[in-house]
Parts: structure tokens; C-alpha cells; sequence
């Protein structure tokens, strides 16, 4: 019997009270499943399994202790159940044996991930350990692999009903009250550019070059969340840090909305190894959540001294999740200038040597409706190098015009 055993803490192991009950459902959100390959805590430097980070998470969170083995159990149950609960949903004989064969395909951890995707927002309250808080970027590489068998779990269906859309929370103050970036239409939830390498097959490493986790009451990531409004900066003051001509941002300033409008000030995390010609994938996680089902056209235009150098557009479509429209751009491979220009400024030998390359760098990233051009976010990026042991750190604006 489990009630003559307890762990650490003195809790009966085989007792999953609601902290930890809650705490183990918010790290399978953080961390998505990685197979056998493990994950290296950069502070650290040790490695760690899924499971293991789980445990750690559940002991962070609530002082109670479960070991990777009672995750490990914890999930395989958990994941037994979702299959009854799918199972049970299927009423065609010959579906339900074509669905069941490809979550054979599956282990424990990637069914339940995929349910908590489903019945879950994309990411959970955002735990206050500095330490985490730097390290939530891991390999997505699953969902990227098996879209079909996702959609299947997940109940997607790309063409939603009237009903569905229907269902869309209709202003974007009531869909995500805490988030600092938001228009009427659309909200940031989370943005991150990062660095992995490998140095063997079952080990992947990953670095924040940028990291926001945006939400009112820390529109700042110095430290934490100040509390305070989100200070205002006429736009006017950056207008010659970015393109003058159509799709500027004087341009799209002028056409508004204006409440679409922010500034960012970024200290970004250059205290990693980057040599040139090395093996690692560069790229650039972004999540929204909006109030109608459209298709987004993600336009992300990287200058110096002011004009475009290259320009990067992605399409990206909705996933109804709780009758909201929510858009994951998962691992957006960095372009080749951006890669070198990490390289480039990563051998100057000072650091304000770096800021002062990177007082003529800027980013535009422009989220529109790609059928009605119409802006849903405009954010602009400035730049400096961060100088704190807590790596990279940002500041959020409003940008207004008196």
C-alpha cells in the first residue's frame, strides 16, 4: 500500500494532492517531450530528463518531493486514461482502430502533451525562479513531426465551424486581461530567439539570446515585474531608425490602430560560445492568441542605419483552443545575415564596442490580416548587449504621438 510510504517531505507518495497535481500539469507545458535526449540547465551546466525537470519543477513549486520515476508512472496512468477518453469519443469501428493504431505511435508523455495542448492555454503562469524563467525554450522537434497525429489528438480541424468562430472571445481586454502587449485584436504571449546545439545525439543545449514572457505588472524584465504603466515614447523620436518609405513604420504608424503600436528595448544574451561555421540551429518561437480566425501574415524586417536589409514573412493559420484563435510559430529558422551578424558581434572583444554596432540595429516585426492588410501588432526592437548574470532582460513601451 502507498500509505505506509512518504516521501522526503513526509507526503504519502502515492498522493498527488491539487499543488502538485497543478504544479505537474504546468511543467508538461513548459516542457514538451524530448525522447531519450536530455537538457542542459546553461546556469548549471548539468544535464537533465523531462522527467527529472518535472520533479524539480514540482519541488520548486510546492516543497514536496516526487522523483522522476513517480513522473514517469504518473504520466504512463495519465496517458492510459486520455486513450480511454478518446476511444470512448470515437463511434465509427473502423476510425477508431485507424486512431488507435497511430497513438500506438506515441509514447505516455507525447499523449498527454498533446491533451494538455488541447484543454490547457499555451503556457502556464509563469513561475518566479529566475532560473526558469531564462530556460523555457526546449525542442519542439515532435510537433513538427508529427502534425497529423497531433490534429487528431487535439480534435483540430483547420476549416472551424460557424459554431467555433461563434465562440471567439470578442475583445482582446477580455481575452488576455494580464498581457502587456495586446491591440483590440490581437495579444504577445510569448516571444523567444535562441540558439541549440548538440553536443552528442541525446543532448541538446539551449541558449536565449531573447526572451518575453509579457504580462501586465512586468513590462519590464529587469528583475521582474515593476508594476507600473507601460511608459509612453513618441514614435516620432525612432522614426529614422526605421524605413521612411510605404509599409514603415511612419507609414503604418499613420494608418494605425495606434494602441498596436510598442517599443521594446532588448538586452540581449550574448555570454554564450558561438563560433563561426559551427553546427547549431538559430531560430525564433512566437505565440499570439487572438479574437478573430484569420490568417496572419508575420512580416519581421531586420535593419541598419535605418533601411530594410532583409526581410522575412511567414503565414501562419489558427488553432481554435477554448474558443480562442491561437497562433504558434514554433522554431522560425533565423536567416543567414542575422546568424552572421550574432558571429560578427560576438568577436568584437568589448561590449560597448557591441552596443555601439547595435545603436544602428533594428528589428520591425508587423503582424497584420493577411487578407485585409489591416495591422493587428506592430512591435520595434531596439538593441543593446545585457551586462547582467541574469541574462537577457527587456523594457516594453507604448508608442504614441502627442
Amino acid at each position: 500500500s502507498n500509505e505506509g510510504k512518504r516521501g522526503l517531505d513526509g507526503d504519502p507518495e502515492g498522493v498527488w494532492s491539487s499543488d502538485i497535481e497543478q504544479s505537474f500539469h504546468e511543467a508538461l507545458a513548459i516542457y514538451p517531450p524530448c525522447g531519450r535526449r536530455k537538457i542542459i540547465l546553461s546556469d548549471e551546466g548539468r544535464m537533465y530528463g523531462r522527467n527529472e525537470l518535472i520533479a524539480r519543477y514540482i519541488k520548486l513549486r510546492t516543497g514536496k518531493t516526487r522523483t522522476r520515476k513517480q513522473v514517469s508512472s504518473h504520466i504512463q496512468v495519465l496517458a492510459r486514461k486520455r486513450v480511454r477518453e478518446y476511444q470512448t469519443g470515437i463511434k465509427d469501428q473502423v476510425s477508431k482502430d485507424k486512431a488507435l493504431q497511430n497513438v500506438a505511435n506515441l509514447s505516455s508523455a507525447q499523449i498527454v502533451s498533446a491533451s494538455m495542448m488541447k484543454s490547457q492555454p499555451p503556457y502556464p503562469q509563469p513561475i518566479k525562479v529566475r532560473h526558469f524563467l531564462k530556460y523555457l525554450v526546449f525542442s519542439w522537434s515532435f510537433w513538427d513531426t508529427k502534425p497529423l497525429i497531433l490534429d487528431m489528438l487535439l480534435g483540430y480541424d483547420p476549416s472551424p465551424t460557424t459554431q467555433e468562430k461563434e465562440m471567439v472571445t470578442p475583445v482582446a481586454s477580455t481575452l488576455c486581461p494580464d498581457r502587456t502587449i495586446s491591440s483590440d485584436k490581437l495579444c504577445l504571449l510569448e516571444y523567444s530567439a535562441f540558439m541549440e546545439t548538440h553536443s552528442d545525439p541525446e543532448t541538446v543545449s539551449i541558449h536565449q539570446f531573447v526572451h518575453l514572457g509579457l504580462r501586465v505588472g512586468s513590462s519590464t524584465g529587469l528583475g521582474g515585474g515593476l508594476g507600473a504603466a507601460i511608459e509612453p515614447v513618441d514614435v516620432r523620436q525612432i522614426y529614422d531608425k526605421f524605413p521612411e518609405k510605404t509599409g514603415g513604420l511612419k507609414d503604418l504608424y499613420d494608418r494605425g490602430p495606434r494602441n498596436a503600436f510598442y517599443l521594446i528595448k532588448v538586452w540581449a544574451d550574448l555570454s554564450c560560445s558561438v563560433e563561426e561555421g559551427s553546427i547549431g540551429f538559430y531560430g525564433v518561437t512566437s505565440h499570439y492568441i487572438g479574437t478573430e480566425n484569420v490568417t496572419l501574415s508575420v512580416s519581421t524586417k531586420v535593419c541598419s542605419f535605418g533601411k530594410q536589409v532583409v526581410e522575412k514573412v511567414e503565414t501562419e493559420y489558427a488553432h481554435m483552443e477554448g474558443g480562442k484563435c491561437v497562433y504558434h510559430i514554433q522554431r522560425s529558422p533565423m536567416c543567414e545575415y542575422m546568424i552572421n551578424f550574432i558571429h560578427k558581434l560576438k568577436h568584437l572583444p568589448e561590449k560597448y564596442m557591441m552596443n555601439s554596432v547595435l545603436e544602428n540595429f533594428t528589428i520591425l516585426q508587423v503582424v497584420s490580416n493577411r487578407e485585409t492588410q489591416e495591422t493587428l501588432l506592430c512591435i520595434a526592437f531596439v538593441f543593446e548587449v545585457s551586462t547582467s548574470e541574469h541574462g537577457a532582460q527587456y523594457h516594453v513601451y507604448r508608442l504614441v504621438k502627442d
